[in-house]
């Protein structure tokens, strides 16, 4: 499964003010979009986001457990340290998925409402797993898509790295003991220890070789 992130730039920034609880601040827009094709060249069929976003709702939304982080994560793992807000709700519209989120008192939480206060202008950006088959010329997801999140807060959604992008597209991750590691690294740790200390480096620069080709 490759780690698959997709980058929203309207999203509405909302603070409430409540008596005994002073401000809450709150995230809303298009979380998440299918059956068209999106500027990373990826398509989302409807019945593969609603399948998925139906379990997400499910085993995360209503559970209190579906958290967002502040940043671009490197892997689909949610790390608990860096948790900024919780994803209220998930509605469907059409083809879109409407979201809203409550940004959480954590210490990245203070940063965003500090950011927010100050005029700062923010996007969200989906992370979820899942194969990926091209189809004249457009990347289709498959149905064994899994969101981690329906939304982490990023500072430039319009313009992300593109050598980073190359890098997070190029991984593979499977589930090992109900954690999901990389594929890529595996296999590169199993090849390095059967290699003898003499072909050492040619095996490496094998690999450096086959990582260049997958962020071509």
């Amino acid at each position: 499964m490759r780690l698959i992130k997709e980058h929203t730039e309207q999203v509405n920034l909302i603070v409430e003010e409540k008596l005994g609880k002073g401000k809450e601040y709150f995230i809303e827009g298009v979380f998440l979009q299918s059956n068209l094709k999106n500027r990373n060249g990826r398509l989302y069929p409807k019945e593969v986001m609603s399948k998925e976003v139906k379990r997400y709702n499910e085993e995360y939304i209503s559970k209190n457990r579906a958290f967002g982080e502040l940043g671009h994560p490197e892997s689909p793992t949610i790390n608990l340290d860096r948790v900024c807000m919780m994803i209220k709700s998930l509605k469907e519209d059409g083809d879109n998925w409407i979201g809203k989120a409550k940004i959480m008192d954590t210490p990245y939480g203070k940063i965003v409402k500090n950011l927010i206060d100050e005029g700062a202008q923010l996007g969200v950006s989906s992370r979820g797993m899942g194969s990926l088959t091209q189809k004249n010329g457009v990347n289709v997801v498959g149905s064994d898509f899994m969101l981690a999140t329906a939304a982490d807060i990023v500072a430039d959604p319009s313009a992300p790295n593109a050598f980073v992008e190359g890098v997070m597209e190029s991984k593979e991750w499977i589930i090992v003991d109900g954690k999901f590691v990389e594929r890529d690294l595996q296999e590169a740790q199993a090849l390095i220890r059967k290699t003898s200390s003499k072909n050492l480096q040619e095996a490496k620069l094998k690999l450096f070789a086959s990582f260049l080709e997958k962020i071509k």
